[in-house]
């Protein structure tokens, strides 16, 4: 890894999602000195409340509170990720340059279908950017016209095209009822987990526009801070945010799991 490597990339489809579903396990990761970034697949031009721009400003705000060595926004339609060649190439070319060795994406299911598409973009871009005979830039370029082509090839190209695949991929599972895998402590860090969040002043506010979606002003602490006391009860901790994996977990001491059965 490079000094411009990242340990952890969070990819989620809308800017705030990473905030609220695993925004103190990168906080934390963050005062370990661990190099953390953000990818947020739309700009959320579509969101009830806001606009674009207010998004972006907001989500700059929460990465600076959560230690983020990085963050972008891609150009999805928001309310339109779609698992498609181009925007797996997109997310694929992030990877490449990034070169995270560990991945949190969304659950792969969920009531909105951009969370849980999100997922399965997200799990086949990180196989397409460890394909050494595949360059992501390229294959875009290929997608535009005659036109839009030959302006591609005159650009520069500086990103790092070399293959790259993160070593764990988590997912986090806040969005879903799902027993998770594991949990991480975020006791120390739930109150600037808690002020990433509230960094999004157009969604978080009282306003009439969707006042039946949008939890009132006074509620929303109550309400992060009843999931998070929840998943910490599980793991014996005050606060924590949870996590699915894949794979079988690998012990190698059994007097050094934590978390005790009785």
């Amino acid at each position: 890894m490079n000094q411009d490597s990242l340990d952890i990339l969070a990819i989620a489809a809308h800017r705030d999602d990473v905030e609220q579903t695993c925004g103190g396990t990168l906080l934390k990761a963050a005062q370990r000195g661990q190099r953390t970034g953000i990818l947020d697949l739309t700009q959320g031009e579509m969101g009830t409340r806001g606009t674009a721009d207010d998004r972006a400003r907001e989500a700059d705000d929460a990465a600076k509170i959560l230690g983020a060595s990085w963050r972008r926004a891609l150009d999805i339609p928001d309310g339109r990720v779609e698992n498609t060649w181009e925007n797996r190439l997109k997310v694929a070319s992030v990877i490449r340059e990034t070169r995270p060795r560990v991945i949190i994406l969304p659950y792969w299911k969920g009531r909105h279908p951009d969370h849980y598409t999100a997922s399965v973009l997200g799990y086949e871009a990180c196989f397409l950017a460890g394909l050494a005979k595949l360059d992501p830039k390229k294959a875009l370029s290929s997608q535009l016209s005659a036109v839009s082509e030959r302006a591609a090839d005159r650009r520069p190209q500086t990103s790092n095209s070399s293959p790259h695949r993160p070593f764990k991929i988590l997912y986090a599972t806040l969005y879903y009822d799902i027993r998770p895998t594991f949990v991480i402590d975020i006791g120390e860090q739930f109150e600037g987990k808690f002020a990433s969040i509230l960094a999004y002043k157009s969604q978080f506010s009282d306003q009439a526009a969707g006042k039946d979606l949008f939890p009132a002003h006074d509620e929303i602490r109550a309400r992060v801070e009843a999931m998070a006391r929840f998943y910490g009860m599980l793991g014996g901790v005050t606060h924590a945010e949870p996590f699915l994996q894949k794979e079988v977990g690998l012990v190698e001491d059994l007097l050094a799991i934590p978390v005790k059965s009785i």
